[in-house]
């Protein structure tokens, strides 16, 4: 008897070992916001200073991303490094990234909305040229019924910088351009009919709209 079990123990031992290393991967493999704040030094030097402003391809403010959903940030870093988004910059960043790198961003990101989260519904109404583009687009039903509770990797745009999200739309006009310009074909039939004065508005509508992103100053030394 004592022979059998200490043959086991080795067997036994490589168990608790296989164990071990299947709760640490999938310990790694959870996003961690914790982590994703010591990984943000990057990402802080633009978006984390008010009014920070980018100059390519045109002058606009960066994006605000504190309070943004998880998934979509992971889904658009994702998109910077399979070239679906065109930014050099972004490229270069995402290019460094990996997934567990993006999902810990998008935790730590996600964990900084407003405190206030937005109305359920839009507290003034569009124009009636603005309307008409966003009930033929059905654009509630990707970004929520307020522009702020989108579902599945959709942004949340309520509140959003007008000019940021003028230059995003236009992104979508974009054809064959390798530095500028972004590939998402629901988003190109949308806007492909628009001219830039109708995105100005549509841009300036959503970003008048109370929502819960914001600009979280990080400290640049930690």
């Amino acid at each position: 008897m004592k022979k059998i079990f200490s043959s086991f123990l080795p067997f036994a031992a490589a168990l608790l070992g296989l164990s071990s290393l299947a709760s640490n991967a999938f310990a790694q493999g959870t996003p961690s916001a914790a982590a994703g704040e010591k990984k943000a030094a990057m990402c802080i030097g633009c978006h984390g200073i008010p009014g920070y402003q980018a100059s390519f391809p045109e002058i606009h403010k960066v994006p605000m991303i504190s309070g943004q959903s998880s998934k979509y940030i992971v889904n658009a870093l994702v998109g910077y490094q399979k070239n679906l988004r065109k930014h050099p910059t972004m490229r270069a960043v995402a290019a460094s990234l990996s997934e567990q790198d993006m999902a810990d961003l998008g935790a730590f990101y996600e964990k900084q909305s407003t405190a206030t989260p937005a109305p359920a519904a839009p507290l003034t109404k569009p124009s009636p040229a603005v309307a008409e583009v966003l009930e033929k687009g059905k654009c509630v039903t990707c970004h929520g019924a307020n522009f702020s509770q989108p579902t599945d990797v959709y942004p949340k745009l309520a509140g959003q910088h007008a000019d940021y999200l003028y230059v995003a739309l236009k992104s979508y006009q974009i054809k064959n351009n390798p530095q500028v310009g972004r590939v998402n074909d629901t988003m190109a039939q949308q806007v492909g009919g628009l001219n830039h004065a109708q995105l100005k508005e549509i841009a300036k509508y959503l970003s008048s709209l109370p929502g819960e992103l914001q600009v979280v100053q990080q400290p640049r030394f930690r």
